[in-house]
C-alpha cells in the first residue's frame, strides 16, 4: 500500500502548491499559450495521481482486480508493490472513495457539456429567428450575423456551423480594422477549441470547489484563453488595434472601474498597450518541456517498483 499512499500525497501536494507557484510567476502573461499548457499538465498530473492510486488500491483490496491489473506481469512485479494478501482495511475505502470521485467528475463534465450544447441550440434557434438565412445561403457554412442592438457586443457561437455574431452598435463603435481584429480574436478561440478548456475547468471547479487547483484552474482558464486570443488578433492587426476594440466594446459596461467582476478586461488592455516582448524561443521550449514532465512524475512513481523488479 506504499505506492497508492505516495500517489495520494503527491496529488494532494500538487493540488495545493501548483496554483501558488503559478500565481507567483510573471511569465504566463507574456506566454498565455504556454501557461495554458502548464495548467493542463498540472491538472492532468493531479487526476493521474488519484486515478493511479485508485487502481493500485483496488488491486490491493480485491484479488480479482489484482489479477486483471497484473495479468501479464511476472510474479516478482506483483511482489514489488507489496500489496499484501488483503491490502489492509483502508485499501477498499480508498479505492471506493476515489472511484466515487472519478464518477462524480465524469458526471459533472457530462452535465457541463450537455448544458453548453443546450445553450448553443437555444442561441442558434434565436439567431435563426432574428437573422434568418438568406436565399441560397449555405446553413452549414460559417457566417457573420449582424443583430440589431444598442449594446456593442461581439461573440463567437461554436458548433458544427460556427457563427460570429456582431451587434449594430458594435459596428458603429468599431473603427477601421478593429472589427477584423475582433473577428480574428473570436476565430482564435474557435481554432484552439477554448470552449472545451472552459467546460473542463468549470466542471472540475463545480464538482470539487474545495480543491485549490481546480478553482484556480477555472479562474486562470477564463483569463488566459482571452489573452491567447488577443495575441492571435494582435499578430495580424497590432496590439493597439485590438486594445482599442476592447475599449470600444466594454467602455459602457463599467468594467474599467475600481472594482468590477470583469477585472480581466482592463488587465488585457494594459497588457496589450505595454507590449511586453515575448520570452525567447529557448525559454518557451524549456517551460513547455518542464510542464510536460509534471504528469510524467506520477506515472514514474506508479511504475518504478515494477521496473525495479524487472531490472
Amino acid at each position: 500500500m506504499m505506492v497508492p499512499a505516495v500517489l495520494l500525497m503527491l496529488g494532494a501536494l500538487t493540488a495545493v502548491l501548483a496554483p501558488r507557484l503559478l500565481a507567483r510567476a510573471r511569465w504566463p502573461e507574456r506566454e498565455p499559450v504556454v501557461a495554458l499548457w502548464a495548467w493542463q499538465c498540472v491538472v492532468g498530473a493531479v487526476l493521474l495521481c488519484f486515478g493511479l492510486s485508485m487502481l493500485l488500491s483496488a488491486a490491493a483490496a480485491w484479488q480479482a482486480v489484482r489479477g486483471r491489473l497484473f495479468a501479464s506481469a511476472p510474479h516478482g512485479v506483483v511482489d514489488a508493490y507489496a500489496l499484501g494478501a488483503s491490502g489492509g482495511p483502508w485499501a477498499a475505502v480508498t479505492a471506493l472513495g476515489l472511484a466515487g470521485g472519478a464518477l462524480w467528475t465524469g458526471a459533472m463534465l457530462t452535465g457541463e457539456v450537455l448544458r453548453a450544447r443546450a445553450r448553443r441550440r437555444a442561441q442558434g434557434s434565436e439567431l435563426l429567428v432574428r437573422a434568418p438565412l438568406l436565399p441560397g445561403e449555405d446553413p452549414s457554412g460559417a457566417r457573420l450575423v449582424v443583430l440589431e442592438g444598442t449594446r456593442p457586443d461581439a461573440w463567437w457561437l461554436p458548433g458544427a456551423a460556427p457563427q460570429l455574431v456582431v451587434t449594430t452598435a458594435a459596428l458603429g463603435r468599431l473603427k477601421g480594422s478593429q472589427l477584423d481584429a475582433v473577428m480574428a480574436h473570436e476565430q482564435g478561440h474557435a481554432a484552439a477549441r477554448h470552449d472545451w478548456l472552459l467546460h473542463c475547468s468549470r466542471a472540475l471547479a463545480r464538482g470539487f470547489p474545495q480543491v485549490p487547483v481546480f478553482a484556480a484552474f477555472e479562474a486562470e482558464m477564463h483569463r488566459l484563453v482571452e489573452m491567447a486570443a488577443d495575441d492571435v488578433a494582435s499578430r495580424r492587426f497590432g496590439r493597439l488595434t485590438i486594445a482599442l476594440a476592447l475599449v470600444g466594446l466594454n467602455e459602457d459596461r463599467g468594467v474599467f472601474g475600481a472594482s468590477t467582476p470583469q477585472a480581466h478586461v482592463p488587465e488585457r488592455v494594459r497588457r496589450l498597450l505595454a507590449a511586453t516582448p515575448r520570452l525567447s524561443a529557448g525559454r518557451r521550449l524549456r517551460l513547455t518541456a518542464l510542464a510536460t514532465l509534471v504528469p510524467v512524475i506520477p506515472v514514474l512513481v506508479a511504475f518504478v517498483p515494477g521496473l525495479s523488479a524487472l531490472a
